[in-house]
């Protein structure tokens, strides 16, 4: 009879890693996919444009500190943007929370501090780092990008036909979008927590090390490695401590700041929500801004 242990050790190793993965992630998901049922009923165009500064800079401001009182894990955090968006909330104030929430999330920041032996050093060079992305993207967005990211918008007179309801019919109406929600991002949760196991069993740690011998080069392969990996922003922060020795300042503080920003399991949800041109232009850009910080931050660390 075939059972588990007749499968090598590597398999074995990688299906333990993709269900740690997998149950990490999961109620991330469930809670962004909550919280995003909920925008849809209860928060209307009108709710948005009340209470969101009217000028872009400072509605950019607002949206890269907001995740300090609106935290979300990114394998949460796209459905609850592609929410917002579809709630007339402006491109430039919800990427920048797409960037930061994941990362200026006080558990995260806590985590940070304490994989790397209680050093302030590491929290703010991340912290900083991941403002700083969030501001440049959203001022790009407000001033040179017009067209819409989203594949498809939300209808108005939805909204109007909610408002309607009795408060248990809209609830109810909310948890109902939330499991669709669910269940549509966790299919490209559970392909991005497959690729990311794989690549954590069959990629070897000294292949890794004998390419990053120059700093840029060691930054560039860090940032691989981050989007590969996929980890939770919870998480790599301890994974990243754990590759300081090998790498040095510059390219693990890359890894921390782009790993949740963009990696296998978020590009694969945000697929489905975001058309291609912004995809890629917004992994371009934030690439190259996460190369050039790390490598300024290198030079004064």
């Amino acid at each position: 009879m075939f059972g588990f242990e007749n499968l090598p050790t590597s398999i074995l190793q990688a299906g333990a890693i993709f269900l740690s993965i997998i149950i990490e992630a999961l109620p991330f998901v469930l809670i962004g996919s909550i919280l995003s049922g909920f925008i849809e009923v209860f928060v209307s165009p009108d709710l948005v444009r009340r209470f969101l500064p009217k000028q872009p800079i400072l509605a950019v401001i607002f949206g890269s500190f907001v995740g300090l009182i609106f935290p979300s894990c990114e394998c949460g955090i796209v459905p609850i943007v592609n929410r917002l968006l579809e709630k007339k909330v402006p491109q430039y104030t919800v990427i920048p929370f797409l960037i930061t929430a994941p990362v200026i999330n006080p558990i995260v920041l806590f985590a940070t501090f304490i994989a790397f032996g209680n050093s302030w050093v590491f929290l703010i060079y991340r912290a900083l780092g991941s403002l700083l992305l969030a501001m440049v993207v959203g001022l790009i967005l407000a001033y040179f990008v017009k067209e819409p990211i989203l594949k498809r918008a939300l209808e108005d007179n939805h909204q109007h036909s909610l408002e309607t309801r009795s408060i248990w019919k809209k609830i109810g109406h909310a948890l109902i979008h939330a499991i669709d929600e669910f269940f549509d991002t966790g299919r490209y949760l559970v392909f991005g927590c497959l690729f990311a196991s794989l690549v954590q069993v069959y990629v070897p740690t000294a292949l890794l090390t004998s390419i990053g011998h120059s700093p840029l080069t060691a930054i560039l392969l860090m940032m691989v490695l981050a989007f590969l990996l996929s980890l939770c922003s919870e998480a790599d922060a301890f994974i990243g401590a754990s590759l300081l020795s090998s790498f040095g300042f510059a390219p693990v503080m890359a890894f921390l700041i782009i790993g949740p920003i963009v990696d296998v399991k978020n590009l694969l949800m945000m697929k489905s929500y975001f058309k291609s041109w912004f995809i890629g232009a917004y992994v371009g850009l934030v690439s190259l801004l996460v190369l050039v910080y790390c490598w300024v931050i290198g030079g004064l660390v």
